[in-house]
Parts: structure tokens; sequence; C-alpha cells
């Protein structure tokens, strides 16, 4: 059985959310979001802990993780700043996975740090990466209806997914400005379309073999080459995984679920993340303070 890794995407600036979203504090004992997918994938057999960050992060990340997980979390942090070119803003999500390359084994799960997946969807993942029988080039995205990912504080970033009726993704599209508007209909900003509320997106929840990670190497070399002084330009993971599904040398197989997004992009979204995290608490989903894993 291949050993499993998570890799959590924490280096965001948290521009919209206005601090260190990564940390802010939502379970009833300072927990994170962070800590709740952690504590869910260790459950479902995730081994190895891969927490993509800036170096001006470290000693706050570091200890923020012994505190509320134990010394027996083992973990590793990847500076995603000091990989590649400097810049102030981050190069997006493809580089920070490519910046996690040696730092990754086998089969890998990616979650963003500020977005509450649940131990479900984490455990469908560690089960697909598990399957022997796919290909090398087989990758998972688990993916949520537009409805339930949206924000009452502004508009968010999704990536519209187009699956085939075997399940298969055939392309996804990177939107940074969905919103549902006075009339109730959700509209794309960017493409002036009007999306249904069923419509699958990806919350960058993604099972990834090693073989990804040629895709990205290639595709970096290609976007620095024709992007790299644009101090704006976003190296994207779904960017990188679509193309590569569109020129066959990658399949990926969705996962579709209808489970609601908990999540903070704005401050406002804040309190109803503390809301319905306490929920879960007083409902024994999870102990307050959160209980290590191998202590439970």
């Amino acid at each position: 059985m291949p050993e499993l890794a998570l890799v959590v995407l924490a280096a965001g600036l948290g521009s919209r959310f206005g601090g260190t979203k990564q940390l802010a504090e939502v379970g009833p004992s300072g927990e994170a979001i962070l800590d709740y997918t952690i504590h869910d994938a260790r459950r479902a057999g995730f081994e190895d802990i891969v927490l993509i960050v800036r170096r001006d992060l470290e000693s706050l990340v570091s200890e923020h993780l012994r505190a509320t997980h134990g010394s027996g979390l083992d973990f590793r942090l990847v500076f995603q700043d000091e990989f590649g070119p400097s810049r102030t803003r981050p190069w997006g999500t493809g580089h920070a996975v490519l910046a996690a390359r040696d730092a990754v084994r086998g089969p890998f799960a990616v979650v963003n740090a500020d977005d509450f997946y649940g131990a479900a969807s984490l455990q469908r993942l560690a089960d697909a990466l598990r399957r022997a029988e796919d290909p090398a080039d087989r990758h998972y995205l688990v993916a949520y209806e537009l409805a339930r990912t949206l924000s009452a504080s502004g508009t968010v970033s999704r990536g519209v997914c187009t699956a085939g009726e075997d399940g298969m993704l055939v392309r996804i599209v990177e939107n940074l400005a969905i919103e549902r508007i006075a009339d109730g209909t959700i509209v794309s900003h960017d493409s002036g379309l009007t999306l249904p509320d069923t419509t699958p997106v990806s919350m960058n929840l993604w099972g990834l073999r090693p073989s990804v990670f040629a895709e990205l190497g290639d595709a970096w070399d290609r976007f620095l080459a024709e992007r790299g002084e644009d101090p704006k330009a976003e190296f994207q993971l779904p960017t990188v995984i679509s193309a590569a599904v569109t020129a066959g040398r990658a399949s990926v197989a969705v996962e579709r679920t209808d489970a609601a997004w908990i999540g903070v992009t704005y401050p406002d979204d804040l309190a109803d993340v503390v809301a319905r995290i306490a929920e879960l608490v007083a409902s024994g989903v999870y102990r307050s303070p959160l209980r290590p894993v191998s202590s439970a």
C-alpha cells in the first residue's frame, strides 16, 4: 500500500481577508481550519504532512501545529517564496505544488489551508489514491456544487469543471469573480455567463500521483519564459492539469460531492465558520481541544 502525503497550500497573503487567514481561529480551543483537515487526513491514512508556507510564517506555523497536534505530529515545511524567482506576490497554486516535489515520495492530496473539506472527502481521495490498478497518470478531483461554495461577503474564485458522462474531467477553467446577484442567479464576471447552482467546481481538493510533477515542471519553464516578467501572472495548478488532460497526457476522475463548503475568504466569513465548527464539536464530530490522532 503506497504511503500517502497531504500537501497543504498555506503561503497565501490573505489579501481579501486582511491577515494570516491560514491560522485564523475557528475552533473552540483556537484551532484553525487546517488543523481539522490535518486531523481528518491522518485518520484517512495520510502519513506525511507537508505545508507550503512563506519563510516569514515558519515559526508561527510550527508553534501552532505543535501546540494543537502535539509532538507526535511529523510535518515538513516547504518555503514557496524560496523556490524560483523572487517576487512579493506568490506565483500561484501550480508553483506551490511544484515547490513540494522533493518533499513528496508518492501519491498525495492537495488542499487549501483555509477551506474545510470534511472527513468523507479526504477518505474518498485516500481510497482512490490507493487503487493500484489505476495508471500512473490518473489523478482525482473532488468537485463541489457551485451554490454550496459561495460567500455572502463578495465574489469567489472557482475552477469551473466540465466532466464527461464517464465522470472524467474534460476541462477546468478558472473563474476569478463569481457571485450570486440580486435576481438569484449565479454569474461569472470573467465570462459574463450565468452558471447553474449545481455546476461542479474545484475547491483545490486534488488527489495526485507523482507524474504530475513532470507536467508542472515543463509548464513552469514555459510560463517563466512567456510571462515571468508579469508581476500579476499566476501559475495555476488547474490550468496545467486541464492542459495535460486536453493533450491526452493525463486523466482526472471527478468525484462529485453535495457537501457544503466551509471556508474563509473575507473577514465577514469568519463568524459563520466559527458557528459551523461549533456545531460539529457539539454533535461529537470533533473534540475540543482537538485530540491528536496518534493518541486517539
